[in-house]
């Protein structure tokens, strides 16, 4: 039997105006191409590779200065903000400050080297911000220090250039040049979005490509039961043990904890600086928590892959883990009980396995279904009256 393939067109009617007032339609067309033969589904989607960089010393100088001026950037729209609605009680839209950009380039000019796109990029995560404080989801816009602002993000392809298929390489940044990189992608494709970030003293190259991801899976189904002691209890009577990342390493960060709090911790209102002991302490509890969250993202995208590797159709039950891992009511006796059954909860990350197990099964085109787990009816039985004797 010869291979055949079905394409099927999705189009999505996007209406604009002229300046005339006539209508025209654009149409944004995906194609999805269907193997039938093997039941195997190749569709474009968007993935992240994030690959270490290795720059020189004079580029490492200009990337914090890069990401210094980007803060400054996000502050002063966040400020500009703040300023409108406080003193005169308007708001600011994305595409206020956007249009605002070039004269704010002319103003300050070591901001032309940086790229219009990616200050539009800085600009919109202030709109984000609002956005996600005037839905609930977020707390209130705060100003960034150098130290809490991460990076900066290219949203097209202008800018730079990543000479890589997916192992290694190195990356073309304009007024930067070439940096090296070692990283390796699952799958790769055409880059689209580029992130540079700094983390735990590092550069990293956060890129999106569209790709078309293959992964092979079994026929069989099988049903997830989440727990502390043990991480996953499968249907197929598989027992997935919790490593207990964090508690292995608690000890340590608990004792480099105690030493901290012996140190000079900085004061910014009393205007004291922090001591070089406590910024070694402070670095040496940031590394052993970085080395917890790489473990434990490791292991949950092993046993992802290994689960789905097997089956098709994945069944867990529908967790509330926010409501789960919940503080303990003020005056609880038991208090530090919850806080010991949180830990071990957030140490397994339910919420994260699911998430993987998700985007793994619709690469292969398997099913996930969340079951609610609704509490049981028990209907009220009339009590019978006693009998006095």
């Amino acid at each position: 039997m010869h291979r055949r393939f079905v394409a099927i067109f999705f189009l999505m009617p996007l209406v604009g105006c002229d300046r005339t007032g006539s209508q025209r339609a654009l149409f944004n067309t995906t194609l999805l191409l269907i193997y039938l033969n093997s039941g195997i589904i190749f569709m474009i989607v968007t993935r992240r590779a994030t690959f270490r960089l290795y720059p020189s010393k004079s580029q490492e100088v200009k990337l914090h200065y890069w990401r210094r001026l980007h803060k400054d950037l996000y502050n002063a729209c966040l400020y500009q903000r703040k300023t409108e609605y406080n003193r005169f009680g308007r708001s600011v839209s994305y595409y206020q400050q956007q249009n605002l950009l070039p004269e704010f380039k002319e103003c300050w000019t070591e901001y032309k080297e940086l790229g219009s796109q990616a200050l539009q990029a800085t600009v919109k995560r202030v709109d984000f911000a609002y956005t996600r404080f005037l839905k609930g989801v977020g707390g209130y816009p705060k100003f960034k220090s150098a130290r809490d602002y991460r990076g900066w993000t290219y949203p097209a392809t202008s800018g730079w250039k990543a000479h890589t298929i997916g192992d290694n390489g190195y990356l073309e940044l304009s007024n930067l040049g070439q940096i090296q990189m070692r990283g390796k992608a699952r799958t790769w494709g055409t880059p689209t979005t580029l992130t540079i970030i700094w983390k735990q003293g590092k550069w990293y190259a956060s890129i999106t490509v569209n790709c078309e991801p293959v992964r092979q899976t079994g026929n069989g189904a099988v049903g997830l039961d989440f727990g502390t002691y043990h991480a996953i209890a499968c249907s197929d009577e598989t027992i997935i043990d919790n490593p207990r990342f964090l508690g292995n390493t608690q000890q340590k960060i608990k004792k480099a904890s105690k030493k901290l709090r012996r140190k000079r911790a900085p004061n910014f209102k009393k205007k004291i600086k922090a001591s070089k002991r406590w910024r070694k302490n402070r670095k040496k509890i940031s590394k052993l928590q970085n080395t917890i969250a790489n473990q434990r993202q490791d292991w949950q995208h092993q046993i992802a892959a290994q689960i789905v590797s097997r089956n098709s159709l994945v069944a867990t039950e529908k967790l509330n883990v926010k409501g789960m891992t919940r503080k303990a009511k003020k005056g609880s006796s038991r208090k530090h009980q919850k806080a010991g059954l949180n830990r071990s909860l957030l140490d397994v990350g339910i919420s994260n396995i699911t998430s993987l197990i998700k985007y793994k099964l619709s690469e292969c085109n398997g099913v996930f279904v969340d079951v609610p787990l609704n509490k049981v009816y028990k209907p009220k039985v009339p009590c019978t009256p006693s009998i006095s004797r």
